[in-house]
């Protein structure tokens, strides 16, 4: 049982738990947005289910590839695949093994939920990790795709097609993810050299990343304002979306006109905070 125990917690790391749960909340929100009239306890779980196993196994599947940079850099050395404690192809049979299953219970429940979640699968790991990530610094734009999946997912889901409003839904974390990602890669700019990957700053500039972070910031807070108006929130729920979309697009212009380490690693945090917030109030917004 010890032994359990201590394996669980070389694994969690691996899939990357906040992460995760922020895409499996994305998942929900589309599902619900839908205000399907057959929604039930076990499609509800059948949904978070799948999700939680098929993204989690392709972040695992995402640690084995990229152990090698991991390694190289100051703050993922002490990773459990890079420092040596965990086992490679362990991890990568328990990546291929929860993945696949996830994707299975998502095909048994609807054929284009799972084809979604499969797509967002194979986008992340072998278009955006494998082919791209150590290529071009445009890799983020597949990266932000395969994060828009779940969403989409739980979209397709509830309606049982792929519709407009998932789609803006999609875009809109496409969008969001260059706020999260670029950011942090910003933050971490002598890691990502030394490692080899090209980033937006190392490619660019910092004055050219953050301009990007701001118009991406701004199309993502429109993107979502529509689709959540799409769906028919009420303008309370509206304003609160746009009180937070303030905060968001307030913050990426300031890094462009007062670029200072606080200010971006500020923008970095609350852009997590806003996809959270923005979800929940389209969650709540639907029920």
């Amino acid at each position: 049982m010890k032994t359990l125990i201590n394996k669980f917690r070389l694994y969690w790391p691996l899939i990357k738990s906040l992460q995760t749960g922020l895409l499996v909340v994305t998942g929900i929100t589309g599902y619900v947005s839908t205000r399907c009239p057959v929604m039930n306890w076990q499609s509800f779980l059948g949904l978070v289910g799948s999700l939680f196993l098929a993204v989690s196994g392709s972040t695992i599947l995402n640690m084995v590839y990229d152990r090698g940079i991991d390694a190289k850099m100051k703050r993922t050395s002490h990773r459990p695949l890079p420092s040596g404690k965990l086992n490679s192809q362990e991890a990568l049979i328990v990546g291929l093994l929860i993945s696949t299953l996830g994707v299975v219970w998502a095909l048994s429940m609807n054929m284009i939920f799972g084809l979604v979640v499969f797509g967002g699968l194979f986008i992340d790991v072998v278009v955006y990790t494998i082919w791209l990530k150590r290529k071009t610094a445009w890799s983020i734009v597949w990266g932000g795709i395969s994060g828009g999946m779940p969403i989409l997912a739980g979209r397709s889901l509830g309606v049982g097609e792929i519709d407009l409003i998932g789609i803006l839904f999609t875009i809109a974390i496409l969008l969001w993810i260059p706020t999260h990602i670029l950011t942090f890669s910003m933050r971490y700019f002598e890691d990502y050299a030394k490692a080899g990957v090209p980033t937006f700053s190392s490619t660019y500039g910092n004055k050219k990343t953050q301009v990007i972070i701001a118009l991406s910031s701004f199309g993502a807070a429109l993107a979502i304002g529509l689709a959540a108006f799409s769906v028919g929130l009420s303008w309370g729920y509206l304003r609160l979306l746009a009180v937070l979309a303030v905060g968001v697009i307030g913050l990426a212009i300031f890094s462009v006109y007062r670029p200072s380490e606080q200010v971006n690693f500020g923008l970095f945090k609350y852009a997590s905070i806003y996809m959270l917030g923005s979800m929940i109030m389209v969650t709540l917004g639907t029920i």
